[in-house]
């Protein structure tokens, strides 16, 4: 499926299990008060009957896979978890999309099937001692904090301080300060951190330049940006790009 700028899919389940994977664009997927910024080179697993939504960030190609809950390995986890998409796991999609519909391609359509859920079992425990760059969103019913937190995630590179954000919302400093500590456990400052590492990692793994992003979301210069990238995810803008999934495909077809 194709989706159009800021196309939105309501919340929604399946009675299987997902590989959530867009071949251009980004999608954002959400999970109760969690989001994942998803581009091409990622792809979320969705177990049965979770309940999630979506939107498109820029045009966006969809490629879904769906497992039926019987033939998911007990090893899968039981929780949503971004992965890294292999050069092997696109090409294994992209395949089954391509391969005739007649009786004699049964058994190959299987055959890349059965690869796809090897695969993905490989990546799900490779996820699992991954950098998370999941997005908590607050699940107050505060109008205020919701809309200077909407107004971020739309633009991480805003400016603004909270002085200008509570002038903006109508509430007072103090209390747009107390509502992030509470809901998030951390402050305005901190969050907005996470939502900009969160975005600067999306356009990383889609080989932008550390320079463009850095300025594209506020940073004087790519040093300031690459100290709180650090900071915050424990390793710099380069070496999160040297283990990106984009990078070790490069690396794959160089060494070729």
């Amino acid at each position: 499926m194709n989706y159009h700028n800021g196309q939105f899919v309501e919340p929604h389940s399946h009675r299987r299990g997902q590989l959530i994977y867009a071949i251009a664009g980004v999608m954002e997927v959400v999970v109760g008060n969690k989001l994942w910024l998803v581009p091409p080179q990622r792809a979320v697993w969705m177990p049965p009957s979770i309940v999630h939504q979506m939107r498109a960030r820029g045009a966006v190609e969809l490629r879904t896979v769906y497992f039926s809950p019987d033939v998911i390995p007990h090893t899968f986890s039981a929780q949503p978890m971004l992965v890294s998409v292999s050069a092997l796991l696109r090409e294994l999609v992209l395949r089954s999309l391509d391969s005739p519909t007649n009786h004699d391609s049964y058994d190959l359509k299987n055959r890349i099937l059965a690869l796809i859920l090897d695969e993905l079992g490989v990546l799900l425990r490779e996820a699992e001692h991954a950098l998370p760059l999941e997005l908590q969103l607050p699940q107050c019913q505060d109008r205020r904090l919701g809309k200077v937190c909407s107004a971020i995630l739309e633009d991480p590179g805003c400016p603004r301080g909270l002085d200008e954000w509570a002038q903006l919302v109508g509430a007072s400093k103090r209390t747009l300060a107390r509502r992030f500590q509470s809901e998030f456990g951390m402050s305005f400052l901190a969050w907005r951190q996470q939502v900009r590492v969160a975005a600067a990692s999306s356009r990383l793994d889609q080989g932008e330049p550390v320079t463009l992003v850095a300025g594209d979301l506020g940073y004087e210069t790519p040093a300031a940006f690459s100290a709180m990238f650090r900071r915050v995810t424990g390793v710099t803008p380069s070496g999160y790009i040297a283990h990106s999934p984009a990078h070790k495909v490069e690396e794959m077809y160089a060494s070729a």
